[in-house]
């Protein structure tokens, strides 16, 4: 979301005392205080779920007369960048029970371990359905931070405190905590529910109460949801060279990668959150800008090279330079593929882990003639033109990755993993895609889905 929020304006008022939040999040940036929910009364009175900036817990929080009423802050940190949380937090300031007054689950489990609990006196009136000129924000904070990352599924219940198992079960086969996608919930006066998936309007309220919501910036439709979870770059990972914060590297979600022409010692490399063991995934990179930016795939050894992307001993990245259009392997082997990418050029991965082979395409090009449905022929496969290729997936699960090589100029790509987004701008016309799952600008070959979870489950 970046600096992007929605809001309404309560028209009546409802109930100051109960109230439930439940909402799908995938938090794309750490160390940083994100507004999730808030409903603001005045100035020094709101209601508010938040993460804290530093060590990423949870909070939430509520203040009348500029003091907290309600304070809750978890032990637990959330830092996982590759996954969504199911947050629920039910509060009911009129039960006897202390405690009970505010539960807050995650993925279906209670969290009963706080650094801070402060828990509201009995009827407190905690300011959150009232009409009047004060907003209820979904993605900002009572003042100015913004939620990162990407939301789905989002209720919020005026008039009834309901359980994380009203708004999420256990898969019977996975055992995975998944949606209900139409819960039974009365949503109350200011209720609303926000799918924020598959639909043009994505600020439409679903509840039957039809709110409606103002947009402040920009709204990104995305497929990226708990049902099926895409690829993005891992920011708890970074080669040992970096010596720079991933912040500097990642925007967008977690799918752009940017280094400045301001940070020439940083040499930073990101990977796919999601690696490939088996099975055909393809993926789409747009180039934008720099002379040293590098893409390709690798092994998790490349976190044991002392270099980007000098590997001379454990075969842990193949590596593609858009400027001169060489591929690199081998420590500082080159094969040169005799195809360069500039600005805008839009490169395809097509990556064959069942018969060891990659492909890339530029424009919908593929080098050497390639044919990703050739299988074990390999037809201008990039691993045909490196000594000991296959060798590079004998060490366990590949993954996508983008890297800064050099230690002057800059870098900069915009990954579509099947969002149907580069960065915040749509395909301008989607290809054709067999498997149905991702959005891409090209024909995704024959056999091939996005990395995503149910792309690693065709």
């Amino acid at each position: 979301m970046a600096t992007t929020y929605l809001y309404k304006t309560p028209s009546s008022t409802g109930s100051n005392t109960i109230s439930t939040f439940s909402g799908w999040i995938k938090k794309t940036a750490n160390g940083a205080y994100q507004g999730i929910f808030t409903s603001v009364y005045e100035a020094g009175e709101y209601f508010q779920i938040n993460f804290e900036s530093g060590n990423d817990s949870l909070e939430v929080r509520a203040k009348v007369s500029s003091s907290y009423v309600l304070r809750k802050i978890t032990t637990r940190r959330f830092r996982d960048n590759a996954a969504f949380y199911h947050i629920v937090v039910a509060i009911d300031t009129t039960d006897a029970t202390a405690e009970d007054r505010c539960k807050i689950y995650v993925n279906g489990v209670r969290e009963t371990s706080f650094s801070t609990n402060t828990n509201p006196s009995q009827n407190q009136d905690l300011k959150m359905n009232t009409a009047g000129s004060y907003q209820q924000r979904i993605g900002r904070s009572e003042s100015s931070s913004y939620f990162g990352g990407l939301m789905a599924h989002v209720h919020w219940v005026d008039g009834t405190a309901y359980q994380a198992s009203t708004f999420g079960e256990t898969d019977s086969t996975s055992g995975i905590w998944k949606p209900k996608t139409n819960p039974t919930v009365t949503y109350g006066t200011n209720g609303f529910f926000l799918k924020f998936e598959n639909s043009g309007n994505l600020d439409l309220d679903s509840s039957g109460n039809n709110l409606s919501f103002t947009t402040s910036g920009t709204l990104t439709q995305n497929v990226d949801t708990p049902t099926n979870n895409f690829a993005i770059f891992n920011r708890l990972t970074r080669h040992g060279q970096n010596t720079n914060n991933n912040g500097d590297l990642l925007e967008d979600g977690n799918t752009v990668f940017d280094t400045p022409s301001g940070t020439n010692s940083m040499k930073g490399l990101v990977i796919s959150t999601l690696g490939m063991e088996s099975g055909k995934y393809y993926c789409e990179i747009k180039v934008k800008a720099g002379t040293r930016l590098g893409v390709g795939i690798c092994n998790m050894n490349v976190f044991n090279t002392t270099s980007v992307p000098y590997d001379t001993t454990n075969q842990s990245m193949i590596l593609y330079t858009p400027n001169d259009g060489n591929v690199k392997y081998d420590g500082d082997s080159t094969y040169a593929s005799g195809v360069s990418a500039t600005t805008d050029d839009i490169l395809g991965f097509a990556l064959d882990m069942d018969n060891n082979h990659w492909y890339i395409h530029k424009n919908g090009t593929y080098f050497n003639s390639g044919n990703p449905a050739s299988g074990s022929t390999g037809t201008g496969s990039i691993i045909g033109n490196i000594t000991n290729g296959t060798n590079y997936f004998n060490h366990g699960a590949m993954f996508f990755f983008a890297s800064d090589f050099s230690t002057s100029g800059y870098a900069r790509a915009e990954f579509n993993f099947g969002s149907g987004v580069f960065s915040t701008t749509a395909v301008s016309s989607a290809g054709t895609n067999a498997s149905n799952i991702g959005i891409f600008e090209y024909d995704v070959p024959t056999g091939y889905s996005a990395l995503s979870t149910k792309g690693l489950n065709e």
